[in-house]
């Protein structure tokens, strides 16, 4: 299945015990929270009760990743995160789906904080086999303005700062605690530093690059298909699987989770992401990625094949 310009050969996989054709698997990764608050949505999931009754729920409906921040400051001065609140929901929700991938976030808009205290609780996570994903931001980028309001409206007026030692500190440690990276890419440099490390052969395992686009968020690449054709230029060598995510928007009725899954890639949903109409639940998300996925003649990806495709091993029993 290939769509129009930069052909690419598909990295979508398909797992040993699937009956769907090669490459008809679509991850779906939902989002379940972010910074997002119920003021703008009544159902987002903020206490650890609800995060994994809502992840639980996702996964049941086709999910195979989920991501989630605790209910507290993304943008903190310390850039500290506390790691009991996702162990609560963590612990909950695998013993359920033992076999979903999970991964926490990173703060925001700390400057001079040492990576090892900001990266702390995804080192946890982590060391207690839960999850199976750590979290790489592989670059800086400005974040906070929103198209049409004031400078900035959310967010922090510095720059997300993440420093090539950085990367380096989060991508080896990630190697040595034997889980797969998340590697957020919010602009082209991001990727390109992230492929840099792939090329030198010091990507972790189970690498799994997630294309950030910009919605009513003004930063990186607009959520057309000469955006994700840019991405895909450069991505194209490696063979690394990727997914889509759109920030500020509806992946959905803006075309690009169709563009993605045409171009053998994967997507993203949730809460956390969405600034469409109405105030859908996470579950009405999904099912809608559900829906798209199916009208485009593939599958969404189960937990077992979603790791097949990462090339993920099976979920050790937690520590």
């Amino acid at each position: 299945m290939t769509g129009k310009g930069t052909q690419m050969v598909s990295t979508r996989g398909v797992a040993k015990d699937s009956t769907s054709p090669a490459g008809d698997s679509v991850i779906i990764e939902v989002a379940v929270n972010g910074s997002t608050p119920r003021s703008v949505n009544r159902h987002v999931p903020r206490m650890p009760e609800e995060i994994a009754a809502d992840v639980i729920a996702c996964a049941e409906h086709g999910a195979s990743i989920a991501h989630n921040h605790n209910d507290e400051p993304m943008f903190t001065d310390t850039g500290i995160h506390s790691v009991q609140p996702y162990i609560v929901a963590w612990e909950r929700i695998l013993r359920i789906h033992p076999d979903v991938l999970l991964y926490p976030t990173l703060a925001a808009g700390a400057r001079d904080i040492a990576i090892e205290d900001r990266w702390a609780h995804i080192a946890e996570l982590a060391r207690r086999g839960l999850g199976g994903m750590t979290l790489v931001d592989p670059g800086s980028v400005n974040l906070g303005l929103v198209a049409g309001g004031p400078v900035p409206p959310i967010g922090a007026r510095g720059c997300y700062q993440n420093t090539l030692d950085d990367t380096a500190y989060m991508f080896a440690e990630t190697a040595k605690l034997g889980a797969a990276p998340s590697i957020s890419i919010f602009e082209p440099g991001y990727l390109r530093s992230t492929l840099a490390w792939h090329r030198a052969g010091l990507l972790p395992l189970g690498a799994f690059v997630k294309l950030y686009f910009g919605g009513v968020l003004e930063f990186g690449l607009p959520p057309t298909r000469a955006g994700l054709e840019a991405y895909l230029e450069l991505l194209e060598p490696s063979g690394l699987p990727w997914s889509v995510a759109l920030l500020g928007g509806d992946i959905v009725d803006s075309g690009l989770a169709a563009m993605a899954i045409e171009r053998g890639g994967h997507i993203r949903v949730g809460l956390e992401d969405y600034a469409g109409d109405g105030q859908p639940t996470n579950v009405e998300l999904v099912d809608r990625a559900v829906e798209l996925i199916h009208k485009m003649g593939c599958v969404p990806s189960t937990t077992t094949q979603t790791r097949d495709i990462l090339g993920i091993p099976g979920a050790p029993l937690p520590i």
